[in-house]
């Protein structure tokens, strides 16, 4: 007989722009690919190579804003000028499906959702130095020089918030960073709350099953 499925673990991962936050969960998802990736929604334009419902779900500023009306966002934030929201019954569906739900939210985001579930783990990545940061952004070629200062300047405002996360990841070797950001998902599992409900059958089998000579 199977063991019962666990009841899905929330997740939040948050980082500075270019700290390699998308890298990092886009290979943490090929490595497990059971865990859950909520695809939050921006008014911000598509990028070369994003795909709607992929990447983002891209909506108009009106849409945005009817759907922050109507309650369909477990947070919602703007950043440089775009709005980014989670959708409320994605996450519902995923967790309630069992699955581990990762949201890749800034701060600000974190904030909202820790409010609505106390009870999720979360993840802080920094980059090596600022000097690395600076390479990172001007190496993904996106953005003027201007708003990449721009992002450098709100890094650091964005790095004093880790200490209100459970773990801390520098991302100075990638795969270092991967591994590390591995065992916080593998640690999370083997929760005794979590491994009473996921091997419910074995705990009684072990423990009420009558001894024989």
């Amino acid at each position: 007989m199977a063991e019962q499925p666990a009841a899905g673990q929330l997740f939040v991962v948050s980082a500075p722009s270019g700290a390699g936050k998308t890298s990092l969960i886009k290979a943490l998802r090929a490595e497990r690919p059971e865990l859950g990736l909520s695809v939050s929604h921006t008014t911000r334009p598509m990028r070369p190579g994003e795909v709607e419902g992929q990447h983002y779900h891209f909506v108009s500023p009106e849409q945005f804003r009817q759907m922050i009306a109507e309650g369909a966002f477990v947070e919602h934030a703007e950043v440089f000028g775009n709005y980014y929201g989670t959708s409320r019954a994605a996450v519902a569906a995923v967790l309630g499906a069992g699955r581990d739900v990762i949201l890749e939210i800034d701060w600000q985001g974190a904030a909202q959702v820790r409010r609505l579930f106390p009870e999720l783990i979360s993840v802080f990545i920094l980059p090596p130095d600022l000097a690395a940061l600076r390479a990172r952004l001007v190496g993904r070629g996106q953005d003027e020089a201007a708003v990449i200062e721009r992002r450098l300047s709100e890094a650091q405002r964005e790095m004093r918030e880790y200490p209100h996360y459970d773990y801390l990841i520098i991302n100075d070797d990638f795969a270092v960073a991967l591994a590390e950001l591995s065992a916080v998902f593998t640690v999370a599992r083997l929760r005794t709350a979590v491994q009473t409900v996921a091997q419910a059958i074995r705990l009684e089998n072990l423990l009420n099953t009558p001894q024989t000579p």
